[in-house]
């Protein structure tokens, strides 16, 4: 793996010249498969725990607070390290890389399976996340690099979300299941066969070139620390009030994040290139990405506890609600780059974002009277619309940047995504914390009132092909 860009060529021009190159197909499907597998992984860790939280609060211990720092501290490093994990994937090859981040989260997985306290629980977690940040834009990277046509690769990152869209599904089952009929331990547990199947298809990959790129810790330490202290505001804010602690955390996160901003725009070689927003290929979609992940996960977040505290269900019935939106979410994740080809990005990315907005509309229906399949296939259009804005957001990030920046616009967008989540989590938490029915109606017209500004904002700046 650490050939550098014309050793790669040379590898390649050799393999086509003894009639390796009939091997090309292979290594580029073990890479996409690695790739989906390790996305898929990530995916049901989160789903996964969320409904596993009433479980872990009742044997471990804690407050609301702390069940969302379970959720969040894997959320918040995945974001604030995303960046510099993308430069790390440039650097050193998406596959060395992927391999390293794909050991970490097993290792780490274990360690939340064993965790005696809440504390130890949350610890991991950031350990998970830290590893799951160099994971995703190294998958991204694969992808790109497994696949130079961009239809192909459209396909390829079709796949890579249907991934996800499928841990969606498996992940309240299976961790529904495992809390239910041993503990909730055992949704870390799952991660680790996982991730040995991921390491046996990887060394199938193709070896990836190296890009040249800087590491920038002055802009990792101020994005850390404004995203971490934003997050604790918000948190801490929401159920103890604006006390000394969250005013200076709030003011840290102001601070920090005007510090991060100033530091990119003077570096010779920042981790994040203030270029890249002039591009509304680029700008957009990360924005919106945010929006997207915030309605989601924020609203998988909300009513898994719904099911649970409000209605009484099991962890593994909770689970099974979910069932009906990921499946068809999956079909429409791999439905969205077909629509591109026909519609264009800005139709498909704007029908999705309508779509998203109505799930969280008709979701405001939703009562602990109402019949559980009814409540069922009303999450439906939560998942369909991001289903098909995602892969067409994805794309059209990849496509607005050189190859040799594929990492790190696909560490951008994630980051973006990532942090949605964890702030709709913090917010939506808080807004729980005193009537959970009203807590749950203002969540979802928060997330539909931002859904619908990003809808309207990407009719209005994406080009119409």
């Amino acid at each position: 793996m650490s050939a550098t860009r014309s050793e790669a060529d040379a590898e390649a021009e050799a393999r086509a010249d003894s009639g390796g190159e009939r091997e090309r197909p292979a290594s580029a499907v073990a890479a996409l498969t690695a790739a989906v597998l390790g996305f898929f992984v990530i995916t049901l860790d989160v789903s996964g725990v969320n409904v596993a939280l009433p479980a872990v609060g009742d044997d471990l211990g804690g407050s609301m607070s702390g069940l969302q720092w379970v959720a969040d501290s894997y959320t918040l490093m995945f974001a604030a390290l995303m960046l510099s994990a993308g430069a790390l994937s440039d650097a050193v090859g998406a596959r060395r890389a992927y391999g390293w981040g794909l050991g970490l989260f097993v290792l780490a997985s274990l360690a939340c399976g064993a965790a005696p306290t809440l504390g130890a629980l949350i610890a991991a977690r950031v350990v998970q996340g830290c590893a799951a940040s160099v994971m995703v834009p190294a998958s991204l990277a694969l992808i790109r690099q497994a696949f130079p046509d961009p239809a192909a690769r459209a396909r390829g990152i079709a796949l890579w979300t249907v991934g996800g869209a499928v841990a969606v599904a498996a992940g309240p089952v299976l961790g529904g299941l495992l809390t239910t009929e041993w503990s909730w331990r055992g949704v870390f547990f799952l991660n680790v066969p996982a991730g040995a199947a991921g390491f046996l298809i990887l060394l199938r990959a193709a070896r990836s070139p190296r890009h040249r790129a800087a590491f920038d810790v002055p802009g990792q330490v101020t994005a850390v620390l404004a995203l971490a202290a934003l997050t604790f505001a918000v948190i801490e804010g929401g159920h103890g009030g604006l006390t000394g602690t969250v005013l200076a955390a709030g003011g840290v996160a102001v601070v920090a994040g005007a510090g991060f901003v100033t530091i990119e725009a003077r570096r010779r070689a920042p981790m994040l290139p203030l270029e890249l927003f002039r591009q509304r290929g680029v700008s957009v979609p990360v924005v919106t990405g945010f929006a997207c992940n915030a309605a989601f996960y924020g609203g998988v977040f909300v009513l898994s506890l719904f099911f649970q505290e409000q209605r009484g269900q099991s962890a593994l019935s909770a689970g099974l609600m979910f069932v009906p939106m990921a499946v068809v979410t999956a079909h429409f994740n791999y439905f969205s780059p077909r629509a591109v080809s026909r519609l264009g990005a800005r139709a498909v990315i704007v029908v999705g974002l309508l779509t998203v907005a109505l799930g969280c509309g008709v979701l405001l229906a939703v009562d602990a009277g109402m019949h559980p399949w009814v409540t069922a296939l009303l999450m439906i259009p939560l998942g369909v619309g991001g289903a098909l804005a995602m892969p067409a957001l994805t794309s059209l990030m990849l496509d607005s940047v050189a190859a040799e920046r594929a990492g790190t616009a696909g560490a951008l967008l994630n980051t973006s995504r990532q942090m949605g989540g964890a702030l709709s989590i913090a917010v939506f938490g808080a807004l729980l914390a005193g009537d959970f029915t009203s807590g749950m109606r203002e969540s979802l017209l928060l997330a539909a009132g931002l859904i619908t500004v990003m809808a309207l904002i990407s009719a209005a700046l994406l080009p119409r092909r």
